[in-house]
């Protein structure tokens, strides 16, 4: 006779209920000759229930009539124990083969028939076909766990990948945004370059004077101006390079504590003078650690400090506390700004570092937190911000410590060592004045241009040592007037001064220009330079 699969002889296991002995016995003994050896027996019904949690069968051979608990009474009963989709085989044991019978077990959830008296070849058939279909299932339950499994796994890394991936974009579009401004930025550099030029040209020349006699007055009215010039320059570079990286060359070592004093002192107007005037009382703490050096540029990181605390007296209409904390890091130095304001909303904070956004209305242009992030992202710093409404908001940057690179002696003010014929061309009449001012006082002999052609014919008629000329000039721009003179005269040295900064030009990128100089030109630099260029 046919035997049921190996594995399930050896472990599949079986319960017999059936209120009479002889029944069971002999069940019992034709399943153990056929290799079954896990069999339990038992011949009350009420029993089933607590042999089920005990053995958790495999198959369970049924008799239909039994006193007390009859085989139907049990089928129901399994029916409401056993979990949703479990698959035990029930095999009824009946001497009742109607029709009638047989489609109520089958409702009430057998799966097969064995009639009495039993035939033993059959028997063991129906018991191997229903374990072999159990164990089926079970493999079946196995695979479906492992695949929702693998499905949840799987779910996981997406909604990671997802997430990455929305974070990427977010990233993109604040570049792009970044970026976007920037070049809008550099389209107005040109023309706030030339007009702090002027006032910074002007400036120093009258401070030069005053300082030659006793105007005292004269020259606490004009160092601010000439201050506030160079920080203006400071900020359209700033603002041109919104999303080009500084260069570190030029960083220097940048004692934060000491920025953050000045910023403090600097912004006083606004968080004391200001606050009191509208009966409100807004104090600003400073709780300074032990930090060494950072890497940086001061005015760029005293500007940052400066529109955070700005932003923060915005966040204290009824007044408050604004708290600049320093420490060392592992990984560099942080600084908080914390106030304790209004706060802002998840909406808000996440678009808060998007330039032009803003919730102050006509009082705010939506590029303080902007400008803000720019710098910190130049410097190769980080950027944290935490806020709840009514609960105020802390700003955390993280800044890299400086390193330290050989040290170079300061040089004041030098001067070239010996008179130099210089030709300066710009097409603004005001920038010549200025620039032959500045020559003229360190006794060099300027001739001036008002374009690009008029500065090459008069090159070609003249002797010169040095060239210095504008970028945009109509009919003739500066790098074209370069590559003339560098055409008749290589070795004759070409500042190009311009409006649009370094970057624009490559900082000499030009083979026929010799250094690149943005404008305001002050006149100790300018001074540098021909020094550099003709040494």
């Amino acid at each position: 006779m046919d035997e049921a699969p190996a594995s399930f002889m050896d472990h599949g296991k079986i319960l017999i209920v059936d209120d009479n002995p002889t029944n069971v016995e002999l069940l019992e003994e034709i399943l153990q000759e056929a290799g079954y050896g896990r069999i339990r027996t038992t011949t009350q019904g009420r029993d089933v229930e607590a042999l089920l949690a005990e053995i958790n069968p495999d198959i369970i051979l049924l008799d239909l009539q039994m006193p007390g608990l009859d085989g139907f009474a049990i089928l129901a009963r399994l029916k409401q124990i056993l979990p949703f989709g479990t698959f035990l085989p029930i095999l009824v044991l009946t001497a009742n083969v109607s029709a009638e019978t047989k489609l109520r077990a089958l409702a009430s959830g057998a799966h097969d028939f064995l009639t009495k008296p039993f035939d033993h070849a059959e028997v063991v058939q129906r018991v191997g076909n229903l374990l072999q279909t159990r164990r089926l299932h079970l493999q079946l339950e196995t695979q479906n766990a492992t695949l929702e499994q693998v499905v949840a796994d799987r779910t996981k890394k997406l909604e990671k990948a997802l997430k990455r991936l929305q974070d990427t974009q977010q990233q993109i579009v604040q570049q792009e945004r970044l970026h976007a401004f920037g070049t809008m930025a550099s389209g107005v550099a040109h023309d706030f370059n030339n007009a702090l030029s002027v006032i910074l040209g002007y400036g120093e020349i009258a401070l030069e004077q005053a300082e030659a006699g006793t105007y005292a007055e004269m020259q606490d009215c004009l160092r601010p101006i000439i201050t506030a010039a160079r920080d203006g320059a400071q900020m359209v570079t700033r603002l041109r390079e919104f999303y080009r990286p500084s260069r570190e060359e030029f960083r220097t070592a940048v004692d934060l504590n000491a920025l953050v004093r000045q910023a403090i002192k600097i912004t006083q107007p606004k968080w004391k003078s200001q606050s009191l005037g509208e009966g409100l009382k807004l104090t600003v703490e400073a709780e300074l650690g032990n930090i060494p050096p950072v890497s940086g540029e001061p005015a760029e990181l005293r500007e940052a400090l400066t529109n955070l605390i700005f932003n923060a007296v915005d966040a204290l209409p009824a007044g408050g506390i604004i708290t600049i904390r320093t420490s060392r890091q592992s990984d560099g130095v942080a600084l908080e700004v914390a106030d304790t304001g209004t706060g802002m909303t998840e909406e808000v904070r996440r678009h808060c570092l998007e330039p032009f956004f803003s919730t102050k209305g006509d009082r705010g242009t939506g590029m303080g937190l902007a400008m803000v992030y720019g710098i910190i992202d130049r410097h190769g710093g980080r950027m944290h911000i935490q806020s709840a409404v009514g609960y105020g908001t802390t700003i955390s940057l993280t800044l890299p410590l400086h390193v330290a690179g050989p040290e170079i002696a300061p040089s004041a003010s030098p001067a070239a060592g010996r008179p130099l014929s210089v030709l300066v061309a710009d097409h603004q009449p005001i920038l010549c004045e200025i620039l032959d001012e500045y020559l003229t006082r360190d006794c060099h002999i300027v001739e001036t241009a008002a374009d690009g052609r008029e500065a090459f014919e008069r090159f070609q008629r003249g002797r010169f040592d040095l060239v210095i000329t504008g970028q945009a000039m109509p009919e003739m721009t500066g790098e074209q007037l370069a590559s003339a003179i560098k055409n008749i005269s290589p070795q004759t040295p070409v500042i190009l001064l311009t409006g649009f900064g370094e970057s624009r030009n490559g900082n000499g990128n030009h083979q026929a220009i010799d250094h690149v100089m943005s404008k305001p030109v002050s006149s100790i630099d300018l001074r540098q330079a021909v020094v550099r260029l003709l040494a």
